[in-house]
């Protein structure tokens, strides 16, 4: 009878294997022959509120205005854009491309309670600027309480009194 030894790493060491051919698998076409990766890339996002709008501030240096575009549809807004990598000079010789290159997408669901007409956009310093103004009915308003004496002196004007 022959002794089967019980490896328990074994199990841990194909699974290891596993994981590192399908990642292998995904990652090889998306490198270019420079060592660079390319792909989706996801700028970064700060949103924020106030009584007026909803704001949201999209990091995105190195981008020309005519590489962003924007789109508002069904209360979402979406923002997308290129960032291409320029190799003009061959003689570079790389030894680091931290910088992300590549297309990007990035969509928010909005509330109801914004207004797609009056959206804006400004670009400056590599920072997109988006404002999106609040309906006017889910504005915020002071409701003034009536006193005693106002209710009946309001009743009294409605009887014509």
């Amino acid at each position: 009878m022959n002794t089967i030894r019980y490896n328990p790493f074994q199990q841990m060491q194909s699974l290891q294997d596993e994981i590192n051919r399908l990642f292998s698998a995904n990652l090889g076409p998306s490198w270019n022959d420079q060592g660079i990766g390319r792909g989706t890339w996801n700028p970064h996002v700060d949103i924020y509120e106030n009584k007026e709008q909803f704001r949201l501030e999209v990091e995105l240096p190195g981008l020309s205005r005519d590489d962003i575009h924007l789109t508002f549809e069904n209360n979402v807004l979406t923002v997308s854009g290129e960032r291409r990598f320029e190799n003009e000079q061959q003689e570079k010789n790389y030894h680091r491309v931290e910088r992300p290159y590549g297309s990007f997408t990035r969509s928010f669901t909005l509330p109801s309670t914004v207004s797609g007409d009056g959206i804006t956009a400004e670009y400056r310093d590599g920072v997109l600027y988006l404002s999106l103004p609040k309906r006017e009915e889910v504005k915020a308003r002071r409701i003034e309480i009536a006193g005693e004496g106002s209710a009946r002196k309001a009743m009294s004007a409605k009887a014509g009194r």
